[in-house]
């Protein structure tokens, strides 16, 4: 399930004729989305859920329009439901609701195995897996010795917290327990990690992963893209 509602309103003016996931990379003529569901496909996904709300028919529009490679359903909510009664009502579209599924944000662009968090989360017999990711801080760090001397200045370093990547594993008992209603973060996850059934799978060292939430993520990756393409 790619979860695609959000009204990116840090990404304006993208944002004011399509919904976020519909903003393409720079210099790829590709939106987020498409880059999301060619590696969904190339994980081995073969269905697809979008659950849409923003601007929803500029997104199903494209969809419709695009050669994907794989099975798209959309499914687009008639009122608010918050992130979890969202993520209930779509996952009632699921082809297979008896069988585990994953889901992403659609403003997640990302490069990781599913099939190794897949097996993380059946190993650890988890009722939802999280992937987590560490960002590297926007800012330059400073290192100091125990006396006050300043004996480093590092660009970037990387997060010392691990954060929600925005991916995730459900099993299928998931579904019931998310409500009709709210926010899943905060009644059903903390529930699960109480349970001990709340399980996070660190992405693999030197696995791409970002955030596309401002005009700098887009430049950022767009960046990163031609660095690889070089």
């Amino acid at each position: 399930m790619v979860l695609a509602g959000g009204q990116g309103s840090r990404l304006r003016p993208y944002t004011d004729d399509r919904p976020k996931p519909m903003v393409e990379i720079p210099g790829t003529g590709v939106p987020i989305i498409g880059h999301q569901l060619a590696w969904l496909a190339a994980e081995g996904v073969t269905d697809a859920v979008v659950s849409c709300g923003h601007l929803a028919d500029v997104l199903k529009d494209w969809l419709a329009k695009a050669d994907l490679p794989l099975r798209v359903t959309t499914v687009v909510e008639d009122e608010p439901l918050g992130r979890g009664g969202g993520l209930k009502y779509a996952a009632a579209s699921l082809p297979h609701v008896d069988q585990p599924w994953y889901a992403t944000n659609g403003d997640i662009w990302t490069r990781f195995s599913l099939r190794e968090m897949a097996s993380f989360h059946g190993e650890r017999d988890a009722t939802a897996t999280l992937a987590l990711a560490r960002p590297r801080i926007p800012w330059g760090a400073v290192e100091t010795d125990a006396f006050g001397h300043i004996t480093d200045f590092i660009e970037s370093p990387p997060s010392p917290y691990l954060i929600n990547a925005g991916v995730y594993v459900f099993s299928a008992a998931f579904t019931a327990m998310l409500p009709d209603v709210g926010d899943h973060e905060r009644t059903t996850f903390p529930r699960l990690a109480r349970e001990r059934r709340l399980a996070g799978f660190p992405l693999p060292q030197g696995a791409y992963w970002r955030a596309i939430d401002t005009v700098k993520d887009l430049t950022e990756a767009a960046k990163e893209l031609s660095r690889e393409g070089s």
